[in-house]
């Protein structure tokens, strides 16, 4: 099996690369597998707290799936019943950042949108084009956009099927920064680098509840937060925090 996800872990901070870039880092069935599993490996590892996802070559972060592979599914239901790589990202425990370098198209769009932050490269092009093939995205397009950058843009997006710049992804919410691409991966590691500093059962709940939060009803997404603020509030680490407060020194926290 060729491996075409580089998975790299230093210190608290991992790196998921797709690393495919003669062919734009388009996602394979066997890409998927490769991708669940190293998802699969940070979320087990303790001593991750911050994952960026990001492509390799200067030219894309992710174009998608790789349409050739497309005819190779039997049937429609077995398309349907696909190991879906936008599903293993939305998996991730510990917070994540998508550095968006170059073309991010259909699926390489989705698995940027299930990442928590997203920044890009000024060269970034990101675009939903299915519609100009004949079908939609279905690894969550169009919840995330809507929810990103508002009924309207994403409808821009999805019915055109037409790519937008960088600047224009920043203006409308759709990415945190841009940067020069080469400064993107340091930025990236850079902002993992101070989430993975955080608290770490406090940053994987707050993860949760930023999900929580675009899909339940106002009054329970409130009730949600203020449950796992209380969980949180309970552990070692939030003692820990409290008495680094009061002692005026960085707290050290452990994960408990």
């Amino acid at each position: 099996m060729t491996t075409h996800i580089n998975l790299s872990i230093d210190g608290r901070v991992a790196v998921i690369e797709l690393n495919r870039p003669e062919k734009l880092n388009a996602m394979t069935p066997e890409m998927a597998d490769q991708l669940v599993d190293a998802v699969a490996a940070c979320n087990a590892d303790g001593n991750v707290r911050a994952v960026v996802l990001t492509g390799a070559g200067p030219k894309s972060f992710c174009a998608g799936s790789d349409i050739a592979e497309l005819d190779t599914y039997e049937t429609p239901w077995a398309f349907r019943n696909r190991r879906e790589y936008c599903d293993c990202i939305r998996a991730l425990k510990k917070p994540a950042i998508a550095a968006i370098n170059g073309y991010a198209f259909g699926g390489g769009l989705e698995m940027a949108l299930a990442c928590d932050i997203r920044i890009a490269s000024d060269n970034a092009r990101l675009g939903a084009p299915e519609i100009k093939l004949g079908w939609i995205g279905g690894g969550g397009v169009t919840a995330h956009l809507v929810h990103a950058i508002g009924q309207s843009n994403a409808a821009w997006m999805i019915l055109t099927g037409e790519p937008i710049r960088a600047e224009q992804a920043l203006a409308w919410g759709l990415v945190s920064e841009v940067t020069a691409p080469e400064a993107l991966r340091a930025r990236a590691l850079e902002l993992a680098g101070m989430v993975a500093a955080r608290a770490p059962i406090a940053a994987e709940t707050a993860r949760a509840n930023l999900r929580a939060a675009v899909s339940m009803p106002l009054d329970k997404a409130i009730e949600y937060e203020r449950d796992l603020q209380t969980i949180c509030f309970a552990t070692e680490d939030a003692m820990e925090g409290r008495r680094a407060f009061k002692e005026k020194r960085t707290p050290e926290f452990k994960g408990r």
